[in-house]
């Protein structure tokens, strides 16, 4: 019970950091310099500026949002959709107060000024990418497209950052239909949208890349036993001939995600200082203990009378 409440405490300090990297890349860096970018918070952001900060983004975020979390009720679950209640309100509140913290802007004289203009979208993508990366990879979201993303990776095996890729590029577009907004301004947009839709799959995939390891060794039966008993990973040995000896041999094939390979190869050095170790990345594994696959189909039996 200890241990479950304490995950859980940890689960919303990571989404709250999360939630305050992805408000500042807009409050902070964004909407001071007159950018926007994709998403429902992009479409709160033009709003804003269409109307002359008459319907601020902290408004139009919870009212748009309050509507969207149906679907992560009825769709993505309970739990995430309790944690994605608590997402949008501190992202409310974020985007209600940061503006009023002046030396957080990136606006000359501030603290987060950056003289160059074209780095203002690539700075705000690289937040956000690395705080919505934080919040999604703790089974919550942002809401918005946020929730369009995760119920389209639920049942087909589509990046995230592909679809806020395809939505984004119809709502950077619309600042065009601003008086007063230029060809720039929605290029500026395509560059957050850019490094933004990068760096999201790099934090994603980087929790959860998957590597196989071939391993040689006398001592197999020992490392495989460890494998299985102390690290709780899945181990199959392979028949193999060693062609120099033509002597019967295992080797041992491991799949294990990337943050357990420091564990994996430590224990295989203690064992066996002189086995052979071989490293390769896998980018795709389904199954028990890895990804589901997802197809997007959903294959019912028929029963067939035959005559």
């Amino acid at each position: 019970m200890k241990s479950k409440i304490l995950s859980t405490l940890y689960d919303y300090l990571v989404i709250s950091l999360g939630t305050l990297l992805f408000a500042m890349s807009w409050s902070c860096f964004l909407i001071p310099n007159g950018i926007t970018s994709g998403g429902l918070t992009g479409a709160c952001t033009i709003l804003q500026f269409a109307t002359g900060g008459l319907i601020p983004l902290s408004i139009s975020y919870i009212i748009a949002n309050a509507i969207l979390l149906l679907l992560a009720f009825l769709i993505i679950g309970r739990i995430v959709g309790i944690r994605t209640i608590y997402c949008i309100a501190l992202s409310t509140v974020l985007f209600r107060f940061l503006p009023d913290l002046d030396w957080l802007q990136a606006t000359e004289g501030h603290f987060f000024y950056v003289e160059e203009r074209i780095l203002i979208p690539i700075i705000g993508g690289l937040l956000e990418a690395v705080g919505v990366g934080m919040i999604l990879t703790h089974d919550s979201s942002t809401g918005g497209t946020d929730i369009l993303a995760l119920i389209v990776n639920k049942f087909w095996p589509v990046s995230m950052g592909r679809v806020y890729l395809v939505v984004d590029l119809f709502i950077i577009a619309s600042i065009l239909l601003i008086p007063g907004k230029t060809f720039t301004d929605m290029i500026y947009g395509y560059i957050m949208m850019i490094t933004f839709s990068v760096m999201v799959d790099f934090v994603l995939l980087g929790r959860k890349s998957t590597v196989q390891l071939l391993v040689f060794s006398e001592k197999y039966e020992a490392i495989a036993d460890y494998i299985i008993h102390i690290l709780n990973r899945g181990v199959t040995a392979l028949k193999a001939e060693g062609w120099y000896t033509r002597t019967d041999k295992k080797v041992l094939l491991i799949l294990v995600r990337k943050s357990q390979l420091h564990d994996i190869t430590h224990a295989i050095k203690e064992i066996d200082s002189k086995a052979f170790v071989s490293v390769s990345p896998a980018s795709s594994v389904y199954g028990e203990g890895f990804d589901e696959m997802k197809t997007g189909l959903k294959l019912k039996k028929k029963n067939v009378d035959k005559d």
